[in-house]
């Protein structure tokens, strides 16, 4: 078994909804996102998953909300942007852009700030 990792980052601002607490309040991060995919075996080329492909891939989701109000972006707009949720969210639609019999996407990590995030795997 293989594991593929990718690092990415993106700027957004959010607000965490019923906080009850300064968060609650719309707040910009430089977030990162890392994500890790696994690969069963290798191609002809040695190769689970092209990296430039798979950070194409994740960047390209990551745009819907790169420079955004998060909260105003579905699903966002209804369910709180928290790093979990985030994390979540980009792992569901980057497994529908990467996942195929032999590569599957293992998990991903958001972080709002370098010494907190969160990491949604299945």
């Amino acid at each position: 078994m293989y594991e593929v990792t990718v690092k990415t980052r993106f700027s957004a601002a959010h607000q965490l909804r019923y906080y009850d607490g300064k968060y609650e309040n719309l707040h910009g991060h430089n977030w990162t996102a890392i994500v890790t995919v696994q690969a069963e075996e290798l191609d002809a080329i040695g190769v689970g998953i092209d990296f430039v492909e798979l950070k194409k891939k994740t960047d390209s989701i990551l745009s819907r909300i790169d420079y955004q109000n998060i909260n105003q972006i579905p699903p966002f707009d209804r369910q709180n942007p928290s790093a979990e949720n985030v994390a979540r969210w980009l792992y569901k639609e980057l497994g529908e852009a990467v996942n195929k019999e032999s590569v599957r996407v293992r998990r991903v990590e958001v972080r709002e700030i370098e010494e907190c995030g969160a990491i949604y795997y299945e």
